[in-house]
C-alpha cells in the first residue's frame, strides 16, 4: 500500500525473507493448539528487528519477557483474557520501545486485533509519541505481508490496516484536544513517569469502556514522587501483588533496586535491568555509574533512570547518598546545654506545611533539630491527596498539628517562645511573607519588640541571599559536617529539593519546580544563611572530663 498524504512516495516492496511469510500464506501464530499467550509470542517473534545490534534479524523475546507475556495474555476457561491493565516499569534501555511496537502491531493486525479496532501510542509530547510510530512503521516497511496491506501516513503519524481488519493506529501526545472522543481497544502510554497529570491517562482509560476485551499498557521508569500518576499505578500494583486488593485485571511488572542497596554494585543494577549485558550494554551502565559516583548531581538521574528508583532528577540540589551519609544521631542534650543555635522559619499558607529548623555545632558538626506543623483537621484527607503519610508522622510525633483547619500562628508563636527558652537561639531567619501575621502573636506569647528586632532576621528567598546559604549547606554535606538524624519529614523535603540558576550562576531552591514539599530544606538553608561560618562549638568530651 505504501505511504499516503503530503510528501508520500512509492515504497518498493521488500523481497521476501525467511522470517516474512508471503501474502496469503498461513501465519505461524494461527497453528492449531496454541494458547492465546503463545499466539501473541509467536506473532511477536515473526517480526524483524529494524535497528540496533540485532537489525536484520527476527525479534527474539528473552525468557523474562516471555514469562511476563504468558501471565498477561493468559486466558481463563472461556478463552477470555482477565488482564486489562499492565504497568511495566524497569530501568531505561531494556527494550521497552521495541516490545511496545510489536505489541501494538499484534493488536492492530495480529492475533489480538479486532475489526475496525483503534490502537494508540500516547506520550507526554509529540516527539516521544512519534518514536513509537517510527518503530512500527519501520517494521511494516520491512515485512512484505504488512507492507502489502498497511497504509502509512507519516504526516499525521497514523497507520491503517486497509487490506485486513480495517483497524487504525495513531500516535498521540498529551496536547491532542480530541483524545476524549477516542474508542481504543489497545493503548500504550509511554513514559508516564515524567507526567504530573492524569488527564491523558484518564481520557484513554475512559475510552476503553467502549470496547470489548480492551487493554491498557503503561511502560515507564518510575516517577519522582509518590503523588505522581505513575507512582499511583505502581503502588496499586504492589497492593494487588501483596493480596491487599483483589484485582485480576491489573498486572504489575516492576524491576527496581531497593533504596538501601549499594548503587554501585552490579547485582543492584541487575535488579532493575533484566536485560543487563544483553539488551542493555553493561559497559554503558558502568560509564553512567562512574559518572554518578564522581559527580554527585548525576546520582539522582542514575538512581531513577538506571536503578528505577522513585527519585527526582531535575536539577536536584544534591545526591540522595550525600544526604543519607549524614544520617547520624542528633545530640539534643548537648544542644540544650548552651550551644549557640541558629534557625530558619518557613511560614506556609493557611493549610500547607510550616517548618522550623534549628542548627547548632557540637564536636565540629552541625546538629539539626527540625519541627513541622500542619492543621489537625483534614490531615487524613491531605495525606491521601498528597500521598504523603502526614497522619502517620503525626502519630509518631514527627509532625505537630495546630488546632482547626488552618495553620494557627498563635500556636506557632507559643512554640517559638518555648524553643527560645529551651535553646540558646541567637538568630532566627524568616521570610517577610506571613511574618506580619505572626508578629502580633509573638508579642502576645511574651516576646518584646526589642528582642524580636535583635533575634529575628529577615531572609528573602531570592538568588542574592539563597545562593551563599546553599553553598554553605552544600559544603557541610560534602565534608560530612552535618548531622540530621534521618527525620522523615526533613528527608522528604531534602530528596525533593530542586534548584534553579540565574544568568550569573546564583542558585536558589524553587518550590514551584519541585514535585513535593521542600519547606524543611528551605528552613535549613535559611538557618545556614544566618549562622556564622565559624560558630562556637562545645566539645562534649571535654565537658564530661
Amino acid at each position: 500500500m505504501g505511504q499516503a498524504g503530503r510528501g508520500a512516495r512509492y515504497i518498493k516492496r521488500p523481497s521476501l525473507k525467511p522470517h516474512q511469510p508471503s501474502l496469503g500464506a498461513p501465519q505461524p501464530w494461527e497453528a492449531p493448539g496454541l494458547s492465546r499467550a503463545e499466539r501473541v509470542i509467536c506473532f511477536v517473534e515473526s517480526l524483524p528487528c529494524t535497528a540496533g545490534q540485532w537489525a536484520g534479524t527476527t525479534f527474539r523475546l528473552r525468557a523474562w519477557q516471555r514469562r511476563e507475556l504468558r501471565r498477561i495474555y493468559r486466558a481463563d476457561g472461556h478463552g477470555k483474557r482477565p488482564v486489562r491493565s499492565v504497568c511495566w516499569s524497569m530501568g531505561r534501555g531494556n527494550g521497552k520501545t521495541g516490545l511496545a511496537a510489536v505489541l501494538a502491531l499484534c493488536h492492530l493486525v495480529g492475533p489480538e486485533s479486532q475489526p475496525r479496532g483503534e490502537v494508540y501510542a500516547a506520550a507526554n509530547d509529540r516527539f516521544q509519541s512519534g518514536r513509537l510510530f517510527n518503530e512500527i512503521a519501520a517494521i511494516v516497511e520491512r515485512t512484505s505481508w504488512l507492507a502489502a496491506r498497511v497504509s502509512i501516513r507519516r504526516h499525521v503519524k497514523e497507520l491503517e490496516d486497509i487490506g485486513g481488519t480495517g483497524s487504525l493506529f495513531a500516535a498521540l501526545s498529551a496536547d491532542v484536544p480530541t483524545k476524549h472522543g477516542l474508542a481504543p481497544h489497545f493503548v500504550i502510554v509511554d513514559e508516564l513517569g515524567q507526567s504530573q497529570s492524569r488527564e491523558l491517562l484518564d481520557a484513554l482509560e475512559t475510552g476503553l469502556g467502549k470496547r470489548k476485551d480492551p487493554m491498557l499498557w503503561v511502560i515507564s521508569t518510575q516517577a519522582a514522587t509518590d503523588s505522581m500518576p505513575m507512582s499511583e499505578l505502581v503502588d496499586y500494583g504492589l497492593r494487588v501483588r501483596r493480596g491487599e486488593i483483589v484485582d485480576p485485571s491489573f498486572h504489575l511488572v516492576l524491576y527496581t533496586a531497593p533504596p538501601d542497596a549499594d548503587p554501585w554494585w552490579r547485582k543492584t543494577w541487575k535488579l532493575a535491568n533484566p536485560g543487563l549485558d544483553d539488551i542493555l550494554s553493561l559497559e554503558h551502565v558502568k560509564r553512567l555509574a562512574k559518572q554518578a559516583k564522581n559527580v554527585p548531581s548525576a546520582e539522582s538521574s542514575f538512581r531513577n533512570h538506571v536503578l528505577n528508583q522513585r527519585v527526582a532528577t531535575a536539577n536536584a540540589f544534591f545526591a540522595p547518598s550525600l544526604w543519607a551519609a549524614c544520617n547520624g544521631a542528633v545530640d539534643l542534650e548537648a544542644l540544650a546545654g548552651g550551644v549557640e543555635m541558629y534557625g530558619g522559619l518557613d511560614l506556609s499558607a493557611v493549610r500547607d506545611l510550616t517548618a522550623l529548623v534549628l542548627i547548632g555545632k557540637v564536636n565540629r558538626k552541625w546538629h539539626v533539630v527540625p519541627t513541622f506543623w500542619l492543621p489537625s483537621e483534614g490531615l487524613v484527607e491531605k495525606s491521601q491527596a498528597d500521598r504523603v503519610p502526614y497522619d502517620q508522622w503525626a502519630r509518631q510525633s514527627y509532625l505537630k498539628t495546630t488546632p482547626g483547619r488552618t495553620i494557627s500562628y498563635e500556636y506557632i508563636a507559643e512554640y517559638l517562645r518555648s524553643a527560645f527558652d529551651h535553646y540558646n537561639i541567637r538568630k532566627l531567619a524568616f521570610d517577610a511573607w506571613g511574618f506580619g501575621h505572626l508578629k502580633p502573636w509573638l508579642l502576645k506569647a511574651g516576646f518584646s519588640e526589642s528582642f524580636i528586632a535583635e533575634r529575628f532576621v529577615e531572609f528573602r528567598q531570592g538568588f542574592k541571599t539563597m545562593s551563599p546559604a546553599l553553598r554553605d549547606l552544600e559544603q557541610a554535606l560534602l565534608e560530612g559536617e552535618i548531622v540530621h538524624g534521618g527525620h522523615p519529614v526533613l528527608n522528604m523535603c531534602a530528596t525533593l529539593a530542586v534548584v534553579i540558576t540565574d544568568a550569573a550562576g546564583n542558585r536558589k531552591l524553587d518550590k514551584e519546580k519541585s514535585v513535593g514539599r521542600i519547606d524543611g530544606l528551605v528552613a535549613l538553608t535559611m538557618a545556614y544563611g544566618v549562622a556564622p561560618l565559624r560558630s562556637p562549638t562545645i566539645d562534649v568530651a571535654a565537658l564530661i572530663a
